[in-house]
């Protein structure tokens, strides 16, 4: 069974100052863990990179839709555009794990409540195997619950479409 670590909407307009995803910082260093363990492992890397419309923070072409330049993706990596919450959906997500063999998906990125969730539940109807990695998915506080209780909360929900587990405990396999 082959795996690939998935990195959702990591992108740059996800850290402007003063708006910056819960715990951001730590995300990224985990992250870039993460990335040098993949590679290490040579497990493929995909990025998910959200397309918003025109005057939107992850606008196509501007500065915030980049990726985050703390985890710019290597030559090796492959870069997937969306335009939804759903990483598959109208991409070439499945086409692409389908090519190499891919049916273990390691899950990361922002934003937990939408992007992560949504990509989450898809792949488990697709019959992919999940594993949501706990500390390596964040959000925002919302009007009524701090991004924290919104983590916590969505690693337990998710635990019914896929295995949760910290990133120390994340072994990829060559």
């Amino acid at each position: 069974m082959g795996e690939a670590l998935v990195i959702i909407d990591v992108q740059k307009g996800m850290f402007k100052e003063g708006e910056e995803v819960h715990n951001g910082v730590d995300l990224l260093k985990k992250l870039k863990i993460l990335i040098e363990n993949a590679r290490n492992a040579n497990t493929p890397i995909f990025y998910i990179q959200h397309n918003a419309p025109e005057g939107k923070t992850l606008e196509s072409g501007k500065e915030g839709w980049e990726i985050h330049c703390d985890i710019t993706p290597g030559p090796e990596d492959i870069v997937i555009q969306k335009t939804t919450p759903d990483s598959f959906l109208n991409t070439n997500l499945h086409e692409e794990l389908a090519l190499r063999n891919i049916s273990h998906l390691l899950l990361t990125g922002i934003q937990t409540e939408v992007c992560v969730d949504t990509t989450c539940r898809r792949a488990f109807s697709l019959g992919y195997k999940a594993t949501v990695i706990s500390d390596a998915h964040s959000t925002w506080d919302s009007k009524d619950i701090s991004a924290q209780h919104i983590i916590n909360h969505h690693n337990s929900v998710l635990g019914w479409f896929a295995d949760v587990a910290p990133s120390k405990e994340i072994d990829f396999h060559q």
